[in-house]
């Protein structure tokens, strides 16, 4: 399976990865922090070695040892995978579902870190990700300069025509989402030309395409909105670098088309999945914008600078979006992320791992209803926007699925194929 394949070639190579940037990093770790800094990153080192060792010999998982807030919840979580096994052993590398071994690999490269002051906030995918914004450069300079033009005569667009923007700016959202460093295993993954050109031409790979729902929602909240409601679209962002760009611009779309009050970004805590966005990358990419010596670019970024100030732009990460996990049961485990979340109109996923987390990454028959697989979970209106790059689809029309498996074996993994895919709240 692709997860075999993953687990097996993959991740080991995405840890050979961390090793090396970490022994990359050595003289400037001495320059900071002098001896401590060097004995921090040889112990480092020798952890995520022995980890290496232990997923390429299918060891058993085993329990986390540091302290950290969400230690507790991993435990739990091994116990209850132990339970599961079904008699069969002890959860192993191989020998247990994919998506939790994926996440608990990501942890514990995080723990090697965390527990090794001063380097402890030392993130070893920031060099990749900040390689995949400069690379992506070109593609980042045609996206602010077709939103700044798009600004000018926002006011005195009509319906349709706004509807025709957001529908592109929820494509180059979608297609932002090929760039991904963990599905390379670290190798370039840039946007390296404009999405907008092609648009039209991949309308045909959006294998369940429910912008329309978006629109219809969107437009209607904002009819039914009161002076004391404000709209709300929550975005739980996905990668850093160019796909993080494409979500700022189709957010600052939304505010500044009327269609929404305020945008809430979800992130993660701890860096996640090699190009996954936390805060820094975040306000590292605003800051990267607004000092471009770019005319739209920097004003792209001194736009956004002020939504956040103004607070019509919140940025949050919670842990649990970096658990195990899928959403199903977010309600038990994080309550209030749960809470907060049904606050919103509509929440937009991104990216192919909150997929599998929100159809709790299961080989679902390809026709099961979006709703059936979301097991419950329900906060608010939801939107996946998501590249396909896991062996997990569902929703697709009768016969959809096995058409395109019959001249394209690697459909479900090659990031060619994508889905807007909408489920409405109960």
């Amino acid at each position: 399976s692709f997860a075999y394949f993953t687990i097996k070639d993959r991740l080991p190579q995405i840890l050979t990865r961390v090793i090396d940037t970490l022994h990359r990093h050595k003289n400037e770790f001495f320059e900071e922090h002098g001896e401590k800094g060097i004995e921090a990153e040889k112990r480092a080192i020798s952890f995520l070695s022995k980890l290496r060792n232990e997923l390429q010999t299918d060891k058993p998982v085993t329990p986390l040892e540091d302290e950290l807030p969400d230690a507790a919840l991993w435990n739990q979580y091994l116990d209850y995978q132990r339970n599961s096994s079904n008699g069969n052993g002890e959860p192993s590398w191989f020998q247990s579902p994919w998506l939790y071994v994926e996440c608990y690999m990501y942890r514990r490269i995080h723990a090697a870190l965390a527990q090794n002051p001063p380097i402890d906030n030392f993130d070893v995918f920031k060099e990749g990700k900040a390689q995949n914004f400069f690379e992506s450069q070109e593609a980042v300079i045609a996206l602010c300069t077709y939103f700044q033009e798009l600004l000018k005569n926002i006011k005195d667009l009509d319906e349709q025509q706004l509807q025709e923007e957001l529908f592109n700016l929820l494509q180059v959202s979608l297609w932002g989402n090929k760039c991904d460093l963990s599905f390379s295993a670290g190798e370039d993954s840039s946007q390296k030309s404009s999405p907008l050109q092609s648009l039209e031409n991949m309308i045909p790979y959006i294998l369940v395409n429910d912008m329309e729902k978006l629109w219809s929602l969107l437009v209607n909240a904002k009819k039914r909105n009161t002076e004391k409601s404000n709209v709300r679209v929550d975005i739980i962002l996905d990668n850093a670098g160019f796909e993080l760009v494409s979500d700022l611009v189709l957010a600052d779309f939304l505010l500044s088309s009327k269609l929404a009050d305020e945008v809430h970004f979800h992130g993660k805590s701890i860096p996640w999945y090699v190009s996954d966005t936390t805060k820094r990358d975040f306000n590292w990419t605003i800051k990267q914008l607004q000092s471009a010596n770019h005319m739209w670019m920097s004003r792209c970024g001194i736009n956004w600078e002020g939504n956040l100030k103004k607070g019509v732009w919140v940025y949050r990460d919670h842990m649990f979006w970096t658990l195990p996990h899928d959403f199903s049961s977010m309600a038990e485990v994080a309550p209030d992320l749960y809470a907060d979340l049904q606050q919103s109109n509509l929440l937009l996923f991104k990216g192919d791992l909150n997929y599998r987390k929100l159809t709790g990454d299961r080989k679902w028959e390809y026709t099961v209803p979006f709703h059936q697989a979301l097991n419950k979970f329900h906060p608010a209106p939801l939107c996946s926007l998501r590249t396909l790059k896991s062996d997990t689809q569902v929703g697709l029309k009768p016969g959809q699925g096995e058409q395109i498996q019959a001249s394209e074996p690697e459909w479900m993994v090659s990031g060619k194929y994508g889905v807007v895919q909408f489920d409405a709240a109960l």
